[in-house]
């Protein structure tokens, strides 16, 4: 069973995709952490490196903002600079950390993939047996 973290990753992923973005990388792993999503704009020489909150209503941490604590945001940049040094190619790229939050409720019917979907901000969609909503995407977040 896929969790929903994954799922609201590959929410966001998509939704990415359909700006434009090629997703270079998913869950990438280092030492230090994880990022989730490694992206790159083919009209720049601009990299992205995302992390994905995915939410419930009424959390404690304000549909995942309040997650991304400064030592997140600490780990995050150590795992972009051990990527730039495994794939130097992307050395001279701007990097760019954003954040997405998702907002999940369950559905009772269900819901397959479906890549012709529009995702928009703000507009719940029924996806992989989830209502998502793709609360804020927020560029440069850190």
């Amino acid at each position: 069973m896929t969790s929903i973290g994954k799922i609201g990753e590959k929410f966001v992923a998509q939704w990415l995709i359909h700006q434009g973005w090629q997703i270079l990388h998913e869950r990438w792993r280092s030492p230090w952490g994880e990022i989730d999503i490694i992206a790159q704009d083919h009209n720049s020489d601009t990299l992205i490196f995302i992390e994905v909150k995915t939410r419930k209503s009424r959390n404690w941490d304000h549909g995942g903002i309040f997650a991304v604590t400064p030592q997140k945001q600490a780990k995050i940049r150590q795992t972009a600079d051990y990527f730039l040094g495994e794939y130097p190619q992307f050395s001279n790229f701007f990097c760019r950390f954003d954040v997405a939050l998702v907002h999940y409720q369950p559905v009772n019917q269900s819901c397959s993939n479906n890549s012709d979907l529009i995702i928009k901000i703000g507009k719940p969609v029924q996806w992989q047996g989830y209502q998502l909503t793709l609360l804020d995407y927020i560029e440069a977040a850190f």
